[in-house]
C-alpha cells in the first residue's frame, strides 16, 4: 500500500523540520514549503491526501490557500488540517468554515499531531489506513485485496480493483475519463479514454449479483460514480 501523501506548509523551519522527520518515521512522504503560493502549485502538481497548512505564511496566506483548494475540483476533497498561533475562537471558526477539517493550536505535540492526521484519514480516506472501505453493499479490503458484495466474495481483476478502489474513496463523486486514467493508470499514461468504458465494463460485470442494482452510474457527458445501494 503506497505511502499516504503529505504536504506540509508551514514558515517556522525548525518546527517544519521537526514535522517532517516524525511523520516520515511514521511512514508518510512528506512534501514541504513555507510558502503559500508554492503549495498550491505543488498540490496541483500531485494532490497529497492531506494537507498541514499553517495560516501564516509567505505569499498567498494560509487562510486563501485554503480557499483555493477547496474551489479546484482536482483537491476539493483533500483534508486540510490548519496550524497556527490563534487561539481566538472567532479565528478557528472561520478556519472551518472556509473548508478546513481540523485546527491545531500552537504550541503543539507531535505525538498529538499525528494522531489528529491519522484520525482524518481513517475517517475521509480508509484504505490509507489499510482498513476496509465500505460503501452500500460494497466492502473492499486494500490489505488482502477482497471485495465482498453482500457477503459474496467477488471475482474482480487487479485494474477493476484499483478501479473501484478509487471510486470507493470518493463515493458519489463524478470522474471524467480522463481523470480515472490519470488515478487508475497514472497521468503519464498513453492509454486510450475508450479503455476506461472496457474496464468499465468488466467492473460491473464482476461485481453484479442477481437482484441488485449496478452501483456504477454513467453520467451522460460527464463520466461515471459509484453510488452506494
Amino acid at each position: 500500500m503506497p505511502a499516504p501523501k503529505l504536504l506540509l506548509v508551514e514558515d517556522d523551519t525548525a518546527l517544519a523540520e521537526l514535522v517532517e522527520y516524525r511523520f516520515r518515521g511514521e511512514g508518510y512522504d512528506v512534501r514541504t514549503t513555507d510558502d503559500g503560493d508554492e503549495a498550491l502549485l505543488l498540490a496541483a502538481e500531485d494532490a497529497p491526501d492531506l494537507v498541514l497548512l499553517d495560516w501564516m505564511i509567505g505569499g498567498t496566506s494560509g487562510i486563501e490557500v485554503c480557499r483555493r483548494l477547496r474551489r479546484n475540483k482536482e483537491t476539493a476533497h483533500v483534508p486540510i488540517i490548519m496550524l497556527t498561533a490563534r487561539s481566538d475562537e472567532d479565528d478557528r471558526i472561520r478556519g472551518l468554515e472556509i473548508g478546513a477539517d481540523d485546527y491545531v493550536t500552537k504550541p503543539f505535540s507531535p505525538r498529538e499531531l499525528i494522531a489528529r492526521v491519522g484520525a482524518v484519514l481513517r475517517r475521509v480516506r480508509p484504505a490509507l489506513a489499510g482498513e476496509t472501505i465500505t460503501v452500500g453493499d460494497l466492502s473492499l479490503d486494500p490489505t488482502a485485496h477482497r471485495v465482498m458484495r453482500r457477503g459474496t466474495p467477488m471475482k474482480v481483476g487487479p485494474t477493476e480493483f484499483r478501479l473501484l478502489k478509487h471510486f470507493m474513496e470518493h463515493p458519489g463523486r463524478v470522474f471524467s475519463r480522463g481523470q480515472l486514467l490519470d488515478a487508475v493508470w497514472g497521468s503519464g499514461s498513453d492509454i486510450e479514454l475508450r479503455t476506461v468504458d472496457v474496464h468499465i465494463r468488466r467492473l460491473r460485470q464482476a461485481i453484479a449479483i442477481p437482484g441488485a442494482a449496478d452501483p456504477v452510474r454513467t453520467v451522460r457527458s460527464a463520466g461515471y460514480a459509484l453510488e452506494g445501494v
